[in-house]
């Protein structure tokens, strides 16, 4: 009996020699369960065709190579809470990135969130496949190549845990054991990480220390683990395409492989790993209650030409009672009013 991997594989020799069916590949792939990882781990050296991207997504992708691209501020919660509320407003003004450290959580923790997040990916593709789902979060966990897979004009080159944070945590048993108590480890840590930043980040407006989580912005909360194996042909791929975050804002921990890129003027600017920080965005949501004095903006990732996998876990603050924030929403941008009219706020990357 075939593997879902070598069927995968049959296929896409077979495409190489003959007509090409993107919408016949792209099943085959999600169909057999593998991701991004599991074609690595097949011995492929180019990627399949739907993940190649067109030219004008492919201009300029690159590390940056300015002598001044550390630009995004590293901020450290330790110095009196005036000055940091002062250095956070103004990084949310001008960037919308920045990171932060003496931010509170372990430097243990840090390292083993991200040790088991990679775990899980590493794990055999008949015990990832039990997760892989699409189509929603019923249970409150999935593992996924693409989220937007079957809508995406190109695929991207990463897999996906998501879970389910708040207001209510996934069931526990639905939370892959190898990860389960790591991600309830730092479900509590980020909560009260995200609660501290939501206070400062509104005192940097001149409101009441409290006024965001009043408005249930600290409630939603979902977690997702990206996995971003080596690409053999990162020159036509992308981890992530441009995009900007429709929440609040997010709290990303990364590690020390690199590849998160912000646009800054008409240039891409690298958001060069440090040691124990844990970097912060602001999303589309916190922009247009702010009215535009806080920017969301848009952020990629580069496909990994590295051997070793890069590792991400990004946690999106939404409110859960958003018609409780429409009034005070206005902003110049009417893609980002439309946020409050849909039918959900999630994470589409």
């Amino acid at each position: 009996m075939l593997t879902a991997t070598t069927q995968m594989m049959m296929h896409i020799k077979a495409t190489k020699q003959g007509e090409y069916d993107r919408v016949k590949e792209v099943k085959q792939f999600d169909d057999s369960k593998i991701g991004v990882k599991g074609l690595i781990d097949s011995g492929l050296t180019t990627i399949p065709r739907f993940f190649v991207h067109p030219p004008e997504t492919l201009t300029g992708l690159r590390r940056s190579t300015r002598p001044d691209a550390n630009i995004i501020p590293t901020i450290d919660l330790s110095v009196p809470r005036s000055k940091a509320v002062d250095q956070i407003s103004r990084a949310s003004r001008e960037l919308g990135f920045f990171q932060i450290v003496n931010h509170g959580i372990p430097l243990g923790v840090l390292e083993r969130t991200i040790g088991s997040i990679k775990a899980f990916h590493e794990q055999p593709t008949e015990i990832k496949a039990r997760f892989y789902r699409r189509g929603g979060m019923a249970s409150g966990v999935s593992f996924i190549s693409n989220i937007d897979l079957l809508q995406s004009k190109a695929a991207s080159w990463r897999d996906t845990l998501q879970v389910r944070l708040g207001p209510t945590l996934a069931d526990l048993e639905e939370i892959p054991e190898i990860c389960r108590n790591e991600v309830v480890e730092w479900d509590s840590q980020t909560k009260r990480l995200g609660d501290l930043l939501m206070g400062m980040l509104c005192e940097g407006l001149g409101l009441n220390t409290g006024r965001l989580k009043d408005l249930t912005c600290l409630e939603g909360r979902l977690m997702v683990g990206h996995y971003y194996p080596y690409c053999p042909q990162p020159d036509l791929t992308i981890g992530i395409t441009s995009h900007t975050d429709p929440g609040v804002f997010t709290i990303l921990l990364q590690d020390h492989i690199g590849g998160l890129q912000v646009k800054y003027g008409e240039e891409w600017v690298d958001v060069k790993p440090v040691p124990g920080a844990i970097v912060i965005n602001i999303a589309d949501v916190l922009q247009i209650m702010s009215n535009d004095e806080y920017k969301s903006v848009e952020h990629r990732v580069l496909a990994n030409p590295s051997q070793e996998p890069r590792i991400s876990i990004a946690v999106f603050l939404n409110p859960t009672e958003r018609e409780r924030c429409t009034g005070h929403c206005q902003s110049s941008h009417p893609r980002r009013n439309q946020l409050f009219t849909g039918s959900s706020l999630t994470q589409t990357i």
